[in-house]
Formats: structure tokens, sequence, C-alpha cells
């Protein structure tokens, strides 16, 4: 999202939207995130109300990447807004934004793996899911990204630190990663990272996906259910990871579109950054039966349904 969602608001730096289409392009994006927003806190709000979803470490890796989206969409709300209404902001203003995004930005592709590796557990190896897929373990797990994820970032803010003048973070910019951490070494980094990320992640989501499709088509009922689930989360890791794709996607509508820069970035804005935010809420909000049972009565405002286990 870092890239994704700023790379849309960078172009206003050359390309001023006209007051109109400035006016429509922020409301789309206010009325698109808020939306996902309020289902993504019904979700939330569902969990922490049932008891019976704090022992599954599915349930446990969804809350997981529900908050991350949370954030990550409404990091990406805010800049746009900003890079419309204030248009430049002091670095030190500006940082804390990027580091969130750099980090959610990170999280959401490993998250998905994880989530990728419970549900080949749960259909390859049924008999030891209990035993392998612990909620200790779930829980050291998302430990463990959220500080891959830290680590990964802030050397940016370090490295910064080191080589920029004090002044430097008064001074007014115009909200990117790259003109918060103008290193060239850390767009070098960036690169570098998003190329591991993107081998590592779809190796997993590779193996664990077919191995599971294999299984879908010559098991049981229950696995042959899992296949459209997966198919839908296959969709979800594919447009995560073409994040990591931006750099590229940025040159390329500037060579073909340069007279529609702006509005081809807004596109892309929306389906890299906006679009997957909204396949969560179908995969486990809307097509899980457990979720579902409690999640309508919360989105339509009725109270809980009896045999509440909370």
């Amino acid at each position: 999202m870092a890239d994704a969602a700023l790379a849309n608001t960078s172009v206003v730096i050359q390309y001023r939207d006209s007051l109109s289409k400035a006016v429509v392009k922020n409301v789309v994006v206010l009325a698109i995130g808020l939306s996902i927003n309020y289902i993504n806190v019904s979700l939330m709000y569902t969990f922490c109300k049932h008891q019976i979803f704090y022992y599954n470490p599915r349930y446990i890796l969804f809350f997981t990447l529900v908050v991350n989206d949370m954030i990550q969409m409404s990091v990406g709300i805010t800049l746009f807004v900003i890079s419309y209404a204030l248009y430049r902001i002091t670095v030190l203003s500006c940082a804390p934004f990027i580091l969130m995004a750099i980090i959610t930005t990170e999280n959401t592709p490993l998250i998905l793996a994880c989530m990728a590796g419970e549900c080949y557990v749960a259909v390859r190896l049924p008999l030891h899911h209990a035993h392998i897929c612990t909620v200790r373990r779930t829980l050291l797990l998302i430990t463990l990204i959220f500080t891959i994820s830290v680590i990964s970032a802030f050397p940016d803010l370090f490295v910064t630190l080191a080589t920029k003048r004090t002044d430097f973070f008064s001074s007014q910019i115009f909200c990117l990663r790259e003109t918060a951490f103008p290193s060239p070494m850390l767009i070098q980094k960036r690169d570098i990272t998003y190329i591991v990320y993107l081998v590592i992640v779809w190796s997993v989501i590779f193996f664990t996906y077919f191995k599971i499709l294999f299984t879908a088509q010559t098991a049981s009922k229950d696995a042959k259910k899992a296949r459209r689930t997966i198919v839908l989360h296959g969709v979800q890791v594919l447009l995560c990871m073409t994040t990591y794709a931006v750099p590229l996607v940025k040159d390329a509508l500037l060579r073909v579109f340069p007279k529609n820069y702006s509005d081809s970035l807004f596109a892309c804005y929306i389906i890299v950054q906006v679009w997957p935010r909204s396949i969560s809420p179908i995969i486990y909000g809307v097509r899980d039966k457990c979720f579902r049972k409690y999640l309508k009565h919360y989105l339509i405002c009725r109270t809980a349904p009896h045999g509440d286990s909370s």
C-alpha cells in the first residue's frame, strides 16, 4: 500500500485534478473505504464477542488480517485526502503514516501465506490439525510476522535520521515513501524486499493451493467445498501481491497514458489497494456459516443470536 496508495496520490504533484474531478475521486474513495471498514469493524466485533472464535487458528489469523486491512485502508484514505486537502505536510508528520503503510503492506502477503498453510494442514492433514495449528503457535506466528515487517520498515527511518539534517524533518513535502525517506539505497532495499517476498510467498501459495485443489477434487465433500474458498483466497493473494509491481506499473502507465496518468493511477489504486480489502469480508463474513450466523445480526443492528458461546 505504501506504493499502491501513494503512487496514486503522487501524481498530484505534476497532474493536478480539476476541482470537480478531485471531489468525485475523494467521495468515491471515502465511500468505498468507509463501507469496507464498517464491515471490518462488524467482523472484529463479532470475533471479540464470541469465544468460539478465540480457539480457532483460522479465525485468529483472519482477525489479524482484518485489523491489518483496517489500518492499511485508513492510512491510505487519510493520505489520499491529505494529498488534495493539504497537499504538503512536514516530514515529521508524514513519516508515521509511511511506516504504518510499509508495515501493513508487508504484513498482508505473509498473513495470507500463513492462512494458506493452515488451510493446507486442515485439508491434507485433518487428524494432525489440532496438534499442529494451536492457538499458541498461531499467536507466535503473528508476532513473528509483525516483527519481520517492523525490522524491514524501520531501517528507512534510521537511515534517514543518519543521513539528513535536522531541519529536513520540519520541511514541507508531498507525503510519499520516496520523499519522506529519499535515500537511493532505500529504493533499492524496497525493490529487493519486494522480490524476496514475491518469491517466498508465491512459492508457499502455489504449493499449498495446488495440493489443496488436488485434494478437493478427489477427497471428501468438505474438501471439495473448500475449493471455492481457495479460488477467492487465491484472487485475494494475487491482488495483494500486485502491490509489489506498482513501481513498474507506474512507469508503464506514464508511458502509455501520459495525458490520463492521474485517472489511470486512480483506477490502479482502487484495483490494487481497495478491491483486495473487500474480499476478506466475502470469504469469511458472508460465505463462512459460523461467522455469518453471528455477523448478520450486527450488520442489520439486531441482537446477538441465542446460544451465544461468549
